[in-house]
């Protein structure tokens, strides 16, 4: 079973909201979330590795990865994850260094639903409506997309949570 993304870019507001479905517990998506190693092998679009050198995924705590593709070119990424409470929430801070200054408020809850599935929603708040369009032309839709069916086909490989 395929699960969309579902995207809303609400007119003339700094925000892009989404949602998906996993045809995983939460326990199980939250952990890919959470832990480095997994976090590594799912996040960001096809054709690009991610290398962690810092996640901590608690509340307080910080990250930064960078992506890369074959032609070599580097993406780093950093945020501040203000509170994460397992299996439920995460609220961090997220900014692409190749965009300073522009650093995005997001928010993601994962949500128990029937017959061991979960649905992530997220909320991605930008400094201005410039910065949310200058993501979206760069190909942030199609970038979750692809994260999500990478998420999708690591959770199928994986031992279920402990």
């Amino acid at each position: 079973m395929s699960n969309a993304l579902h995207l809303s870019v609400p007119e003339g507001l700094p925000f892009i909201d989404y949602e998906r479905e996993f045809d995983h517990p939460v326990a199980e998506v939250f952990r890919a979330h959470a832990d480095p190693d997994l976090f590594a092998r799912w996040i960001g679009p096809r054709g690009l590795s991610t290398r962690v050198e810092r996640y901590e995924c608690r509340s307080g705590g910080t990250f930064r990865f960078i992506q890369h593709g074959d032609d070599g070119v580097e993406y780093a990424f950093r945020g501040v994850f203000h509170t994460v409470r397992p299996a439920e929430l995460v609220l961090q801070t997220f900014e692409y260094e190749g965009y300073p200054d522009v650093v995005t408020l997001e928010s993601m809850r994962f949500e128990d639903l029937p017959g061991g599935r979960c649905r992530l929603t997220g909320r991605s708040v930008y400094p201005s409506l410039e910065a949310r369009e200058r993501y979206l032309a760069d190909g942030m839709e199609g970038g979750i997309t692809e994260g999500y069916e990478r998420l999708d086909e690591l959770l199928a490989e994986q031992v279920p949570a402990t």
